[in-house]
């Protein structure tokens, strides 16, 4: 069995809006290279062999589709259905490459919630996916297979995650819409704002970094987005279908992690402990690839993006562009690894560039 790995795509409308004027809330400009890549996994060597290619949170940025011009936190599976069709509509041949690669024999895709795309709970906006990709094509919140866990990482950070218990609330009209978090009523109320000035400002990694050299380089705008978090903190404990997410405890562990991030090695550790059938943890989130080698034969992966990444020195908006993914082999009956490493894909004229083996 061959897992192919990778996450924090962003897709959004496309470069384009209709109007013809650029799209600046679009972050995904790989349909080419992501074409290449199922072709290159769906053919000659790979054509028969069974491969899952895991698709694992933040794949498609539905938070930041707006609905007749306008950005709303009241999210039910009629909306997500119509900001799915805008996503497809934008990105033609993303989608098309994925129907083919499921129409190849032995090969499935499995889609893991992240929070940028947690709308993707709602059954019509799976149904919706699913009539249009084919068979082979499922939903989950985390993968726990063949000694492989997998899930996209923000329900680590309280900033981006809710309760399992309250992931939906009563709306309007006694609909069942989305209990998002303060991170993601932020993403779709304030970052258009902060992104028509700093078009790079949620890309930047690691993002304490960037807030202390706004500090020292750019004050104005550094007391401008301070103001401006501050302000929404304030604002959200008054929203209706907000506030219930909002108390003075919860506001002390948001701003401790926009400070000190969490620590995704001591995370994978932890489920490694927990978990004993399995020997190798997936996260993504962070935007950054990285992996852990831990004893007795464990290990940790973090996939990277597919994204522009920005250099720490924000005031150039320098960027890095890798499109990193993971490929576990793992042996079904035995369910051990037998190979695995982070690669970048390069395209069709030199497929990938390994970044790191296990073996």
């Amino acid at each position: 069995m061959l897992y192919l790995i990778l996450s924090d795509l962003h897709l959004g409308k496309g470069k384009f809006l209709k109007s013809g004027q650029l799209n600046i809330l679009e972050d995904f400009f790989e349909d080419e290279k992501f074409e290449e890549f199922l072709e290159f996994y769906s053919s000659k060597d790979f054509y028969d062999r069974e491969i899952n290619l895991i698709l694992n949170g933040d794949i498609l940025n539905l938070i930041q589709i707006e609905t007749e011009g306008i950005f709303t936190h009241i999210v039910d599976g009629e909306l997500t259905v119509e900001a799915l069709e805008k996503i497809v509509y934008g990105h033609p041949r993303f989608f098309s490459a994925m129907e083919k690669f499921l129409k190849v024999p032995n090969k499935r895709i499995t889609y893991i919630i992240g929070n940028h795309d947690a709308a993707m709970a709602f059954p019509e906006a799976q149904d919706f996916l699913k009539s249009r990709l084919g068979a082979g094509f499922e939903v989950v919140f985390d993968l726990d297979e063949n000694g492989v866990y997998i899930e996209h990482g923000h329900r680590y950070e309280v900033i981006n995650t809710v309760p399992d218990k309250y992931y939906y609330i009563d709306g309007p009209h006694h609909k069942k819409i989305l209990n998002l978090p303060w991170g993601s009523l932020f993403c779709i109320h304030v970052l258009p704002r902060l992104r028509k000035e700093r078009p790079f400002l949620d890309k930047v990694r690691p993002l304490n970094g960037y807030v202390r050299w706004l500090f020292f380089n750019d004050f104005f705008y550094f007391f401008k987005l301070v103001k401006t978090v501050l302000s929404y903190l304030w604002e959200t404990n008054k929203d209706e279908y907000t506030k219930h997410n909002r108390n003075f405890k919860t506001t002390l562990k948001l701003l401790k992690q926009i400070t000190i991030y969490p620590n995704y090695e001591r995370k994978a550790k932890q489920i490694l402990k927990k978990k004993r059938h399995i020997h190798t943890v997936v996260m993504g989130h962070t935007h950054v690839q990285e992996w852990r080698r831990f004893p007795e034969g464990k290990f940790y992966f973090n996939t990277g993006t597919w994204n522009q990444i920005p250099s720490i020195d924000a005031g150039l908006h320098e960027h890095n562009l890798h499109l990193t993914y993971c490929v576990l082999d793992v042996h079904k009956e035995s369910q051990s690894l037998r190979q695995g490493g982070l690669y970048r894909w390069q395209g069709h004229w030199r497929p990938f560039l390994e970044e790191i083996q296990t073996n």
